[in-house]
């Protein structure tokens, strides 16, 4: 539209010049000593014209002859990027089909002319790591800071990724320290993080990291809470193996509340109260989870808690009966219970329910050390036969 305005405008121009210099052609005169030029004005202005149109066209071209080397070394470098993509494309293409060494070679060998080194050298790490050519892969990594300082965090953050990988733990672990100082809410530092420490069993650390992966959303919830549990029971396996009961009570108490009500963390910190005789300790926190929550692991370590108030305690889980009268833990806690209590006669009558209801090797040899204490050996003898017949079938 522009260009047709132009020449319509052009072309009115020449019409009226047309009519003027028929009008009157004008007159001029050019004269230097003794030679003189005279010629009409029109063609003076036409000539003016095609002067200054030849120039200008020659300067043009002395301009863009100038230009030529320049124009040409950007040509050549244009091309050079594009097919620096269309190679980087490819080994990227390369790289998320598993063909490693082709990804690593179309990747690197025109990362100078790429527009994104960074990426080229950080995707040819990754090609070199799974060809487990490491000196590449930290060559490569090296090359990506030197192609982009800026970019040193990402750089650091890929070679502590490839590092847990190949299980150079200490040296991932020291990277992914230094990057939480200098960014202690970046998710993927915190995950790295989290695997590693899972990696070397250091649950201290880990048990530290839970708040930061809670409140950054690094995991789900109920992946926070089954991660909680571990870390807790591994520090809980770590305290008892010190045979302390005084640091057992405190770590338990210092467990957050939640978790002090899940099922596995009560059933193992039952388990190290009873082994260290702390009975009437295991019998209160287990006869309280049992209230809450049925569970008949529970109920058999309640009957191996002998506490100084048994009668109390055959009382309690008479009461559980209800609903369950024939559940065959229960039975057996039961039994061993009323043995707690001297109660022989209904301490036969469980243990003989129990066995009719699911029979258990450890059953067998409490009703077998009581048939002894009865004076009936040869019963006795028969229940241990068919205890060892079972095996190693465990009630829980």
């Amino acid at each position: 539209m522009r260009l047709l305005f132009f020449s319509l405008l052009t072309l009115l121009a020449a019409i009226v010049l047309g009519l003027l210099a028929y009008e009157d052609p004008g007159y001029v005169l050019i004269s230097r000593a003794e030679i003189s030029y005279e010629m009409s004005l029109t063609l003076f202005l036409l000539m003016l014209v095609a002067g200054f149109a030849a120039l200008y066209v020659f300067i043009r071209f002395l301009s863009q002859t100038w230009r030529m080397p320049r124009h040409l070394r950007r040509w050549r470098q244009h091309r050079r990027i594009q097919k620096a993509h269309r190679v980087s494309v490819r080994g990227l293409i390369d790289l998320a089909q598993g063909r490693w060494p082709q990804a690593e070679k179309n990747l690197i060998k025109y990362a100078h002319y790429s527009e994104e080194p960074l990426l080229n050298y950080l995707s040819a790490a990754r090609a070199a790591q799974k060809q487990l050519a490491h000196e590449r892969r930290d060559y490569y990594l090296a090359q990506a800071h030197k192609s982009t300082p800026d970019a040193n965090f990402a750089v650091q953050l890929t070679q502590a990724e490839l590092q847990l990988v190949h299980g150079q733990l200490e040296q991932s672990l020291a990277t992914l320290v230094q990057l939480q100082s200098i960014s202690p809410k970046h998710a993927h530092v915190l995950l790295l993080l989290m695997q590693l420490y899972e990696k070397l069993q250091s649950w201290g650390d880990l048990k530290d990291l839970l708040p930061a992966l809670k409140k950054q959303k690094v995991i789900t919830d109920e992946q926070h809470r089954e991660l909680s549990i571990k870390v807790y029971t591994e520090l809980l396996e770590i305290t008892a193996k010190q045979n302390q009961p005084q640091k057992l009570t405190q770590f338990w108490q210092s467990l957050p509340r939640n978790l002090r009500q899940d099922t596995h963390l009560i059933k193992r910190y039952a388990y190290h109260l009873i082994n260290m005789e702390l009975f009437d300790n295991a019998t209160d926190i287990l006869r309280q989870a049992i209230n809450q929550h049925w569970d008949q692991d529970l109920v058999y370590l309640y009957g191996k808690a002998k506490s100084n108030k048994v009668d109390k305690q055959l009382a309690q889980a008479e009461n559980w009966l209800k609903g369950h009268e024939n559940n065959a833990i229960l039975l057996l806690t039961l039994g061993r219970l009323c043995l707690y209590n001297q109660l022989w006669g209904k301490a036969r009558s469980y243990l003989e329910a129990s066995i009719g209801s699911n029979a258990f090797p450890e059953t067998y040899r409490e009703l077998g050390l009581l048939l002894e204490q009865l004076d009936e050996k040869d019963k006795a003898a028969d229940c241990y036969r068919k205890g060892i017949m079972l095996g190693e079938k465990l009630p829980c």
